[in-house]
């Protein structure tokens, strides 16, 4: 028994579970210094921890043995190197992947000297692996043949800059079906069509990514948009992709989310197709890359075939005010609209806006002649509206965005180029916005895209 002078340690009365659960609440940073606190913080901590994230220099194969005995429950582990580095090899993903038999999540970055071999190695001992990533690698296409082989329960792909698939013949790749498969992200990559037969294998598929890839997509597309009924996503962005591409894309009839970005070879034809198709459509993005070929007679097709449009965002396009009143009248759960490089939008189309579009929270406003005149109307109009966004708008004024401000009142911001005014009792975070190219539009997007931003893991490290 403690004396009564003596203090108490009222943690030694709970269950290494309850610790375990205080500390799966904290972030990284406080859970590592709570690990250094006593020796059974610290063994309860690394029992308890599921995402890892280590240095994949070479010096990690010495390190590895003993870190993976300390933290023998993690299930997702990412594997960091830069390329100026000499990375980890086949010896090293050998044996982490012995030590992690029940991984589930897997990113590589930067591990130029893993080859087909260590991939096999991953595969042959981490069946259970659902997740899988990497950008910067050199194995080709046997080492993600092993993976989808022998991995049955994966559904999450992503591939980036994977060098290997450089010499590959795509007629003479033939990867295996997947009837776990949910997503797919290719980035970057030379011959990506190799992945055209385990796109078209997997039946669950949902979300399909394709940015930056070489080579016609055309026949690709139309070899599988008819075998992947459940896909609701898709993101095509600098491709060589035309009207054709898309008419086959509108067999997937449970498409809820397009993402077209700067495929000048896309028209009018192929979104109205897919408009006129595609009726469950939730999100759409264009950026029309200033080419014109995306105008009033898509932007139509959208308002007549897509009544349950939530997101909008259109880039380098130029709507008339008649489309963009066509548009917020039939869209009438508009909640998120962008409009960035729209030489036609000014305060005569923002006053439908304010006027029509009673759901819309979120509105960005970005290269566009509106002036104060406009923010006027949003004054009076848009009730649900709670965030307005403007960048590079020279005619708007501080005096408007003050007077906007005081008429809206509650909870309320409004963000001018890079300052927020705000109500105190928001709270809500900005994000950064670069000044060219495509991350550009994709700050822009992704500030609106959800109204609730998302939080960081709590129980990622950096060791």
């Amino acid at each position: 028994m403690p004396t009564s002078g003596t203090p108490r340690d009222h943690t030694l009365d709970l269950p290494d579970d309850c610790l375990a659960l205080v500390f799966s609440s904290l972030g990284p940073g406080d859970r590592n210094r709570c690990a250094l606190v006593c020796r059974r913080w610290l063994a309860v901590e690394a029992r308890s921890r599921c995402r890892l994230v280590l240095d994949a220099r070479a010096p990690l194969l010495e390190a590895a043995p003993a870190l993976l005995a300390r933290f023998d429950a993690v299930s997702s582990l990412s594997l960091r190197c830069d390329r100026f580095s000499d990375s980890i090899g086949d010896d090293a993903l050998d044996l982490i992947a012995r030590r992690c038999p029940a991984l589930a999540h897997l990113k590589l970055r930067a591990c130029h000297r893993v080859t087909d071999l260590g991939m096999s190695a991953l595969a042959a001992h981490c069946p259970a692996l659902r997740r899988f990533a990497c950008s910067s690698c050199s194995f080709g296409p046997a080492g993600i043949d092993a993976v989808l082989r022998g991995c049955p329960f994966l559904e999450d792909l992503s591939l980036k800059r994977l060098r290997g698939l450089a010499d590959a013949v795509p007629q003479a790749v033939c990867f295996p079906a997947s009837s776990a498969l949910r997503s797919v992200c290719l980035k970057d990559l030379y011959n990506a069509q190799c992945f055209t037969s385990v796109i078209a294998g997997s039946p669950s598929l949902r979300t399909l990514k394709i940015i930056r890839c070489s080579g016609e997509w055309d026949p690709l597309l139309q070899k599988f948009a008819g075998r992947v009924p459940k896909l609701a996503e898709v993101h095509l962005e600098k491709l060589q992709v035309t009207d054709r591409g898309l008419l086959a894309l509108t067999s997937c009839l449970a498409l809820e989310a397009l993402h077209l970005v700067k495929t000048p070879e896309c028209t009018d034809a192929g979104v109205a197709a897919i408009a006129d198709n595609c009726c469950m459509l939730r999100k759409i993005r264009i950026d029309g890359w200033r080419t014109n070929r995306i105008g009033d007679y898509g932007l139509m097709a959208i308002a007549r075939g897509c009544p349950q449009l939530q997101e909008l965002v259109l880039v380098g396009i130029n709507p008339t005010a008649p489309i963009i009143e066509h548009i917020v009248s039939s869209c009438r759960g508009l909640e998120r609209l962008a409009l960035c490089g729209c030489k036609t939008i000014g305060d005569a189309e923002i006053a439908h806006i304010a006027t029509k579009c009673t759901a819309l929270k979120k509105l960005c406003i970005k290269g566009c002649p509106v002036s104060d005149r406009g923010l006027e109307a949003l004054a009076q109009g848009c009730p649900s509206l709670i965030n307005v966004r403007m960048k590079r708008c020279p005619r708007v004024t501080w005096e408007g965005v003050e007077w906007l401000m005081a008429s809206r009142g509650g909870s309320f911001a409004v963000s001018l180029d890079a300052v927020t005014l705000q109500e105190p009792d928001v709270s809500m975070s900005e994000r950064g916005m670069q000044e060219s190219g495509i991350e550009e539009l994709a700050s822009l997007t992704e500030h609106i895209a959800t109204l609730d931003l998302p939080s960081s893991s709590n129980d990622g490290s950096t060791l």
